[in-house]
């Protein structure tokens, strides 16, 4: 397999951070060329000294040389190619302009107003590509209704509801240690994207797709009655265990913890047997679901009581002979080492640019697997504006003496 499903279309990548720059590696993972800009003037790309860092000199904390790279732009800025704009200054945004006149897809996650400010709005450039598809990622929407636009990822969690569905009952809010604010939006992001470029075939026009953080991580919230379990006087947050689904929660072992799901009278009774307890599939408390709702509180102290004086191993052999859906808690570093998901290349080895070996660090791959075609990050993160030249030169046809005065005037 050679073709990728966006072969031949190209992406003006104006992101940065996290939300933006996620959504543009995805469309990068499905073929298409991603052109970053990026800032000369303010070291691009703010993900580029987020530490750590990966150099010759293996893992830091600090940027020891310049030869260092953060292990964030290592992860966001694969399969890109990295030209340097100042877009404040007019010869700048006639640059981008040009750029969009032949480009596909534009991605930006500016705070609100800044596209206006510098002339580069979807209303700008649809002027001199009507095809084009203009993506925008922000906090609470183009319009800015009920915000302050400063979209920091624990704000998105705060006010999605999130941080309010997991801990204990009247216990402190919980901020998920995973981005999820920054991470749903982009998802959203390339979603509308992709359904725009279908469009696009019958119509020939492009579009505006407008996403907002805060109504991605809502949204799904929504996916839950939350709202009707409040109404009913049912708990939202029920800490390890969820009693509605009994026996469902996080357990004990001896030596870690783990996940069971067992909501289905079949798997509830492998459980009880899996406990030294099958006399109890009998028992009307514990026979069908409702029974084990009403009691859940006692179900689920029979599960830990058996499982904390047992080897984690031990626990979960014994539920997997019983058919009981059941897994170990593992922490991230081993879970980013499980090999089913590094030989589907969900998970993928990060490789420094200057390195022709992959590292031990990972990073996102592509989730999903095509039949007909390729979708892999398999080119390294670029340097800075390691692309202006050929950019310039070969996507737009500037001329060397054009692009050397572009130099000289601190412009790229």
């Amino acid at each position: 397999m050679s073709s990728r499903p966006l072969d031949g279309l190209t992406v003006i990548d104006l992101t940065t951070a996290l939300a933006g720059p996620y959504a543009t590696l995805l469309l990068a993972g499905l073929g298409a060329r991603v052109l970053k800009v990026e800032n000369p003037g303010t070291g691009g790309d703010a993900a580029r000294n987020n530490s750590p860092y990966l150099g010759r000199d293996g893992l830091n904390v600090q940027r020891h040389s310049e030869d260092d790279m953060s292990i964030s732009i290592l992860s966001r800025a694969r399969n890109k190619e990295s030209i340097t704009i100042d877009l404040k200054d007019p010869r700048g945004r006639e640059i981008l302009l040009d750029l969009a006149a032949s480009a596909d897809i534009v991605v930006e996650n500016f705070s609100a107003g800044v596209t206006k400010r510098l002339g580069i709005a979807y209303e700008d450039l649809r002027k001199i590509n009507p095809a084009l598809i203009y993506t925008s990622i922000s906090g609470f929407g183009s319009d800015q209704s009920g915000g302050t636009g400063k979209a920091m990822d624990t704000i998105i969690q705060a006010l999605s509801g999130v941080m309010m569905t997991a801990g204990e009952p009247g216990g402190n809010p919980v901020r998920f240690g995973l981005p999820v604010g920054d991470l749903v939006a982009p998802l959203f992001a390339v979603i509308g994207t992709l359904g725009a470029v279908v469009q696009r075939q019958s119509t020939g026009q492009g579009q505006y797709i407008d996403v907002s953080m805060l109504g991605s991580l809502t949204s799904l919230l929504a996916a839950e009655p939350f709202d009707a379990f409040e109404k009913l006087g049912l708990p939202t947050r029920t800490g390890e265990m969820v009693p509605r689904l009994a026996p469902f929660g996080t357990f004990p072992s001896q030596d870690g913890w783990f996940a069971l799901c067992a909501p289905t009278d079949k798997f509830a009774h492998g459980v009880l047997a899996a406990i030294g307890r099958p006399e109890l599939a009998a028992d009307p408390k514990f026979a069908k679901r409702d029974g084990r709702v009403q009691n859940a509180a006692e179900l689920h102290m029979m599960i830990g009581e058996w499982s904390r004086h047992l080897p984690l191993d031990e626990v979960l052999s014994r539920l997997e002979a019983e058919g009981a859906p059941a897994a170990e808690v593992r922490s991230p570093a081993a879970a980013v080492k499980d090999q089913r998901v590094l030989d589907r290349g969900e998970v993928v080895r990060l490789r420094h640019p200057e390195s022709d070996s992959e590292s031990e660090l990972v990073g996102p791959g592509m989730p999903f697997l095509m039949s007909g075609s390729e979708t892999t990050l398999d080119k390294p993160a670029p340097r800075l504006g390691q692309h202006t030249q050929d950019i310039l030169s070969q996507f737009l046809g500037y001329p060397d003496s054009k692009i050397d005065e572009l130099k000289r005037s601190g412009i790229l």
